[in-house]
C-alpha cells in the first residue's frame, strides 16, 4: 500500500471543513447583506463542494483511521496463510488507537502476541508490511535448520506434504507450525539458510513470513518497531487474483491470532 490514505483523508477533512467554516462565519452573512433577495443568494461553488465533501471526508477518515482498514495481499511471503490478490480486514484498534498524522496515541490496546498475524511499517521502507509475529519483548529466538526455538524451547511441526512449489519449480514441504497454542501452515524448501539469533528488546518485534523462504523479514531488515505497529489482521474477506478476474469470496474466513493472556 503505496499512498497515506489518512494522510490525504485528514487534510481534505481539514480544508474542506475549513472553507464550510469561514464562509459560514465570515462571507456569507456578507453576500446575504449585499442581495435584496437573502433566498436567492447561492454559495460559490468551492463552498458547496465543501459542504458537501466534508461529512464524507470526516466519515471515511474516522473508519480507516481508527476502526478498520482493508488491505490487500501484494506478495507471496505469507502463503500458505495468505495468498497473492487476498483481501484482509485489519483490526486498526487491537494494539491501541493512534491518531494519523499527528502521531499521537489515543487508547491502549493489547500488545502484538506470538502467532498475531501483524501489519506494521518496517525500518527499510514506507510500505505496510504483514507477517506472523514470533518473537516479543523479552524473547530469546534462534532460526536453525529451518526450525524455531523460542526461550529455549523449539516449536512443534507436523508435516502435512511434500510438494514440487509451481511458482519456482522446486521441492517444498508444507508443515504445521505451532507457537503459543496458535497452529498455522508454512512452506519451507530445502535451500540452505544461515542460523541466525536475536534477543527482542522492548517495543520491539521478531517478524517472520509463513513462505518462509520466499519472504522479506526480520531476518533480513531486523526487528519491527512497536512505534510502527498498524494493526491486526483479522480476516480474509475477499479474494482477486492479478488481472482481469472478477473477485471470489472461497477464502473468506477468520485468521488464527496468538494468546494476549
Amino acid at each position: 500500500m503505496d499512498i497515506d490514505l489518512p494522510y490525504y483523508l485528514f487534510w481534505a477533512s481539514v480544508v474542506s471543513g475549513g472553507i464550510w467554516a469561514a464562509d459560514t462565519w465570515f462571507f456569507k452573512s456578507r453576500r446575504v447583506a449585499k442581495a435584496a433577495d437573502s433566498h436567492a443568494v447561492e454559495d460559490p461553488m468551492l463552498v458547496e463542494y465543501a459542504r458537501s465533501f466534508f461529512p464524507i471526508f470526516v466519515v471515511v477518515f474516522l473508519l480507516r483511521s481508527f476502526l478498520a482498514e482493508p488491505y490487500q495481499i501484494p506478495s507471496e511471503s505469507m502463503v500458505p496463510t495468505l495468498e497473492v490478490g487476498d483481501f484482509i480486514l485489519v483490526d486498526k484498534m487491537a494494539y491501541g488507537m493512534k491518531m494519523p498524522v499527528l502521531d499521537l496515541k489515543l487508547t491502549e490496546g493489547d500488545k502484538p502476541a506470538r502467532g498475531d498475524v501483524m501489519v506494521f511499517i518496517p525500518p527499510h521502507d514506507p510500505r505496510y508490511f504483514i507477517k506472523r509475529v514470533i518473537g516479543i519483548p523479552g524473547d530469546s529466538v534462534r532460526y536453525e535448520n529451518k526450525t524455531l526455538t523460542i526461550n529455549g524451547e523449539r516449536l512443534k511441526y507436523n508435516l502435512v506434504r511434500d510438494f514440487t512449489d509451481y511458482r519456482y519449480g522446486i521441492p517444498a514441504r508444507e508443515y504445521i507450525e505451532e507457537i503459543s497454542g496458535v497452529e498455522h501452515r508454512i512452506h519451507r524448501t530445502r535451500r540452505p539458510e544461515p542460523s541466525q539469533s536475536w534477543v527482542v528488546g522492548p517495543g520491539e518485534y521478531l517478524v517472520l513470513g509463513d513462505n518462509r523462504d520466499h519472504s522479506a523479514d526480520s531476518r533480513s531488515w531486523g526487528l519491527a518497531s512497536h512505534d510502527n505497529v498498524v494493526g491486526k489482521a483479522v480476516a480474509i474477506w475477499a479474494n482477486k487474483k492479478p488481472g482481469w478476474h472478477l473477485p471470489t469470496f472461497d477464502r473468506n474466513g477468520w485468521l488464527e491470532q496468538g494468546s494476549h493472556e
